[in-house]
């Protein structure tokens, strides 16, 4: 099969187009012939071994050769022990224990997938698990009269805050660069920031959804009004620390909540949002598509902050 893989962590350039055996599923695994694989800030990070917290499955150089795990696609072939799934089934889900999505086949543990609602397309379906499950338990603080703020409101995780969370009745600001504001804006944002041009912690919001942790724990804190909660997804390990250690004494002390989203995975936490797109109460906005040749630019597309929602690979 074609599979586009890379042997050592690096930039867009160490990934080269392939064509390696096709897996065989284990026990208790699927074989899925992939229709679509969305693209995540996860795979960047996997990609370029930053930060470290990405090496943590091969220090030196990556264990898994194929990246990939927002997988859509029809099951081909079940392991031993399979019962929810069979030939022909389609699927999707997210396959971060095993990865291999930039490719023609992948291999899925039976408990990451899902049956993929029939009114969604495999690139649809395929934009949802992690992005979803982030932003469904990011938000889920949200309520009406709250002031909610999503850093990074114009990926992928962001695109589904800003819904939910003006759904619950938020007044949501959007945070990013300058060229997603009117993007933010036509998907329901109160209020849209450049962080390049404006510091969005002279505010003071009840809940931070933080998708890009870069700033300062006391610039957070001031961020937040009596009683607020700040979590983060990703970011530098540095930052990451400072909100468990540092950020979370000094809000502790003034009656704030900072920590890092621990999130939880498998269909049962994105599989809810599934089925609100499915009847179009929540949209799915699809930046571009491109085949397995067009991985390495969608992923320099990604890692950069350009897309506007969800960049997804057909191959």
């Amino acid at each position: 099969m074609k599979a586009v893989v890379y042997e050592r962590y690096g930039g867009p350039e160490v990934l080269r187009l392939a064509d390696v055996p096709t897996p065989r599923p284990a026990d208790d695994q699927v074989l899925v012939a992939v229709a679509a694989t969305s693209l995540n800030l996860s795979d960047w990070e996997g990609l370029r071994g930053s930060p470290a917290y990405a090496r943590l499955s091969g220090l030196r150089a990556p264990r898994r050769h194929v990246l990939g795990s927002d997988i859509a696609g029809t099951v081909e072939a079940v392991g031993p022990g399979v019962t929810r799934f069979a030939p022909g089934n389609e699927v999707y889900g997210d396959n971060l224990a095993l990865l291999g999505g930039f490719a023609e086949h992948a291999v899925v543990r039976e408990r990451d997938l899902a049956l993929k609602p029939a009114g969604l397309t495999f690139v649809q379906a395929s934009t949802i698990p992690q992005a979803g499950a982030i932003a469904l338990q990011g938000t889920a603080r949200a309520a009406a009269g709250r002031r909610v703020l999503v850093n990074g409101a114009g990926g992928g995780s962001g695109t589904f805050a800003i819904q939910l969370a003006k759904k619950l009745g938020a007044h949501v600001t959007g945070v990013d660069n300058e060229h997603k504001l009117d993007y933010m804006r036509s998907l329901g944002a109160d209020e849209v920031v450049d962080h390049r041009r404006e510091d969005f912690t002279r505010e003071r919001y009840d809940l931070v959804l933080d998708l890009v942790a870069h700033r300062s724990v006391f610039a957070y804190r001031r961020a937040l009004a009596p009683g607020g909660v700040y979590r983060c997804v990703g970011g530098s390990v540095r930052s990451l620390l400072r909100v468990l250690t540092v950020g979370a004494a000094a809000g502790a002390v003034t009656g704030r909540s900072l920590g890092v989203l621990v999130v939880k995975q498998g269909p049962s936490h994105f599989a809810p949002l599934a089925e609100r797109c499915a009847t179009g109460e929540i949209s799915i906005h699809v930046d571009h598509t491109v085949g397995l040749d067009g991985v390495a630019d969608a992923l320099a597309h990604v890692g950069e902050g350009r897309a506007l929602g969800k960049v997804v690979v057909t191959p």
